[in-house]
């Protein structure tokens, strides 16, 4: 079975498509903001309008392409279009912003949402045709035997994420800028899931709605699962309105979250998401067990852990039930050609797991490497003087407090500051100061953005591709 299928008739394609992306996203409350931070407010988020008439979603990447700027702003527009289906209000009421309200949930931007998804999540994930293969015979024995060949329950070493904070130069501000990754999943937790357990369709229906119902607390609103996490981001220091820090989330965070609202919108996928549930409930045990390692490690006994190790013991649960309750169930009533979707969902979701780990670990690596690839600056911006590199350049001049939101460039690019100063922003906590003749390397594919401090800012952008032919 086609993981995405291609153009369908009613699916957009070429001018068609970015001429109706960029409509969906010049609505108010997509614009650009003049702050790093949204301030609770569930319905602005930015979209980068200005920037999508020159972004191309018909040609879909391949893995090593789905960390650019286009799959970003790809997976932003798709966060934005799923979460109009979920309920969201700001922490200290409606008032104020009740027309932000009106216009995310209206029937206008829902169509339009609508209208661009489908090739969107062609765009999104497509790249997971060409990493997962599930073909062959399955029978409900090879199942069993591949269910158990995973040992997904088992004591795993720390993944690369969580390596990345413990070498981290500055391992608290790693820590936070790893918790807000979590923050699309884990503060409307579980809302994905829901889709799958309206309708009917049997026993595996009621137990599966079992396990939703333990992701909400029983309906005990201190024990539902999101309520324990805003305490974890408070205990650190975080705040925990729902995408305040929207800014930060890596393109991989939302990606992997992205996924499951991709499998719970579009049925035909059940299957699929079946088989990820099973190994992210089986996963989890293990990896909440280091989250609450790592976490008091590096912020001692007054972080707040209680979301994590509340997963070590219901996961395992969840783990077993998704197993016994719901696959072995689907496949006993629907035959053994569902498995192929069930082992696919599996696969497709270790792959994401490492294309996080992976992007997760080159951001803080570049946050750390702020201060070195300033000090880049000179012999790279020399080698352009002298004639020694090629490179196109952009000449830009920019207002006081002229923000440019984060986004990402498919090449290594340099900065050079001529006149003026800004303030470059390079993760949650992690700035540099840019004065005339200063400037940084700026590493293909990692978030970024800028704040000009002066009245007035002229810089440059080189696009060098490779920062390091420079200096050879």
């Amino acid at each position: 079975m086609s993981h995405v299928p291609a153009h369908v008739p009613f699916e957009l394609s070429g001018a068609e498509l970015r001429d109706a992306v960029v409509q969906y996203a010049t609505a108010p409350i997509y614009h650009d903001s003049l702050d790093w931070l949204n301030h609770d407010n569930p319905y602005r988020r930015q979209l980068r309008p200005q920037v999508l008439p020159l972004l191309d979603f018909d040609r879909t990447p391949a893995r090593d392409g789905i960390l650019n700027y286009a799959s970003l702003a790809a997976q932003r527009v798709l966060t934005s279009i799923y979460e109009a289906d979920l309920v969201f209000f700001p922490k200290s009421g409606l008032q104020g912003k009740e027309e932000d309200f009106k216009a995310f949930y209206s029937p206008a931007n829902r169509a339009l949402g609508e209208r661009i998804r489908p090739a969107l999540e062609r765009y999104a994930f497509g790249f997971l045709d060409d990493e997962v293969e599930t073909s062959g015979t399955w029978t409900a024995k090879s199942l069993d035997a591949y269910l158990d060949s995973l040992d997904a329950g088992a004591p795993a070493q720390a993944s690369p994420a969580e390596q990345a904070v413990r070498g981290s130069a500055d391992k608290e501000r790693a820590a936070r800028m790893w918790l807000v990754q979590f923050i699309p999943d884990f503060l409307s937790e579980a809302s994905p899931m829901m889709r799958n357990v309206l309708g009917y369709y049997g026993p595996a229906q009621s137990e599966w709605f079992k396990v939703l119902i333990d992701e909400y607390g029983y309906g005990v609103h201190e024990t539902k699962h999101s309520t324990l996490f805003e305490k974890t981001l408070e205990s650190v220091g975080l705040e925990s309105e729902l995408h305040r820090y929207w800014q930060y989330y890596l393109n991989s965070s939302l990606l992997m979250n992205n996924y499951f609202h991709y499998l719970g919108k579009n049925h035909e996928l059940l299957f699929r998401y079946v088989g990820a549930l099973y190994y992210t409930e089986t996963s989890l045990v293990d990896f909440c067990r280091r989250a609450d390692r790592l976490l008091k490690d590096v912020f001692g006994e007054t972080v707040d852990t209680t979301y994590f190790t509340e997963h070590v013991h219901i996961d395992q649960h969840h783990g077993r039930m998704a197993r016994e309750k719901i696959i072995k169930p689907l496949v006993e009533a629907h035959g053994e050609g569902i498995i192929p979707e069930i082992v696919r969902g599996i696969e497709e979701y270790r792959v994401l797991v490492d294309v996080a780990d992976f992007d997760f670990g080159e951001q803080i690596a570049w946050m750390d490497a702020q201060p070195e690839l300033k000090k880049l600056h000179g012999p790279v911006h020399a080698a352009i003087l002298e004639g020694r590199v090629q490179a196109p350049v952009a000449h830009l001049v920019e207002p006081f407090n002229e923000l440019s939101n984060t986004h990402c460039h498919e090449g290594d690019e340099l900065c050079h500051i001529v006149s003026g100063t800004m303030r470059f922003e390079s993760g949650l906590g992690s700035s540099l100061t840019l004065e005339a003749g200063e400037g940084v390397v700026i590493k293909r594919n990692r978030l970024h953005g800028a704040d000009i401090l002066s009245d007035e800012c002229v810089y440059e952008i080189h696009s060098v591709g490779d920062y390091r032919k420079c200096l050879s």
